[in-house]
């Protein structure tokens, strides 16, 4: 396994050096630079296409440096200048864990400080390069696209808040006995809080700023569905417990061809340092007995991912109704996690007399939502041709 992005380079090419960057964290990003590039070139398509155009703005030019934006620049210089200067004087420590430094409360405040001054300056001078001796106000286009950036990062925040808060409830038990190490700890993550809390996020944003929802929402599916199988990419690698259920079946014949861990694996070396045991050698782990063969589920999760962000990819200029192709996406997406959560592990839920896990249940939700998505705008779309 590779814990962090270092074992990976080690494995590849035998140079050996100590940097605590997480291969999920690392595949993460990744992932949603990709992602960010795809919805990008989706919105310039759409705007090219004529689907939705810029807006016209007006732009204060010239002014000094206003006390907001030096303090708002002087808290994120704050943050890196206290956090980075605490990771140089404890890196021994710290990368022993560093999802979890990070989201501590630990750091160095003399850093924090340097950090904050420096940024703040660099704003002021920058402001102060531009500034005129009357600032001046002017008109600028501003189109969809440039958008992205700012949905693209607060999709980011409110997918970490999201994916925390659905974790906690999922483990309610570990939330009530220890609040703050859950709520702060780098691990524990649903993916799916983070899409729902994310994902409305970015849909706020959206109508905040004048933009068409269902544009927008239509243009990120692709890259949504691609970032999800690399940053699943980066669980298989790190093997960060997303795993499966013991696996005892033996490989069908037809697939016998393909290297035994895509059947099993034992995740030996993961990041949290799970033994999920071998051959004739049993393990248990989340009340289940392993023989180091537990289903590879975040490796067939990257590949219906890869599938299924091709096929929306193939149809996004076929799909003429707005909102369908996300709609399409929501499909894909209940029927993908449906399907794994069979092989993995997850707590159940009694409902209304079915044993169902969260993300099933969620799944189910989306299934539907996308159903009635593809009904309603189709329908929409029919009954405005009409008039």
């Amino acid at each position: 396994m590779f814990p962090y992005l270092s074992d990976l380079i080690e494995y590849l090419f035998g140079f050996s050096f100590s940097f605590p960057l997480p291969m999920f964290g690392f595949m993460v990003a990744i992932a949603f630079i990709v992602g960010n590039y795809i919805w990008v070139q989706e919105m310039k398509r759409k705007e090219s296409e004529g689907l939705h155009s810029f807006q016209v703005i007006k732009v204060v030019k010239g002014a000094k440096a206003s006390m907001a934006e030096l303090v708002g620049n002087g808290v994120f210089g704050f943050i890196i200048g206290f956090k980075g200067l605490g990771i140089v004087l404890n890196y021994g420590e710290v990368i022993k864990d560093l999802p979890g430094f990070i989201m501590s409360t630990q750091g160095h405040f003399i850093g924090g400080v340097v950090g904050a001054a420096l940024v703040a300056y660099l704003k002021y001078r920058d402001a102060e390069k531009q500034r005129l001796p009357e600032p001046i106000e002017v008109e600028e286009k501003e189109h969809p696209y440039q958008h992205v950036g700012t949905l693209t990062f607060i999709a980011a925040i409110g997918g970490i808040f999201g994916a925390k808060i659905f974790d906690a409830i999922e483990n309610m038990e570990r939330l009530l006995a220890d609040p703050i190490e859950v709520i702060l700890s780098g691990s524990g993550l649903s993916i799916y809080g983070g899409l729902i809390i994310g994902g409305g996020a970015v849909l706020f944003y959206a109508y905040k700023k004048g933009l068409n929802i269902l544009h927008v929402a239509d243009a990120c599916a692709p890259g949504l569905m691609l970032a999800y199988g690399i940053g699943r990419i980066g669980c298989q690698l790190s093997g960060d417990g997303d795993w499966g259920l013991p696996n005892y079946n033996e490989m069908p014949e037809i697939i016998s061809f393909l290297p035994d861990w895509m059947w099993s694996f034992d995740y030996y070396g993961n990041i949290n340092g799970t033994d999920l045991g071998a051959p004739g050698r049993p393990m248990v782990s989340d009340g289940y007995t392993y023989e180091g063969n537990a289903w590879p589920t975040p490796f067939y999760e990257t590949i219906m991912a890869f599938i299924i962000a091709g096929i929306l990819w193939a149809i996004r200029k076929k799909v003429k109704v707005t909102g369908v192709l996300f709609s399409i996406y929501l499909i894909f997406n209940g029927v993908e996690r449906f399907s794994i959560e069979k092989i993995r592990i997850n707590s159940n839920y009694n409902v209304f007399g079915f044993e169902a896990t969260q993300a099933e249940i969620i799944a189910v939700g989306l299934f539907l939502l996308g159903g009635f998505g593809i009904w309603y705008f189709t329908k929409k779309a029919k009954d405005q041709s009409r008039t």
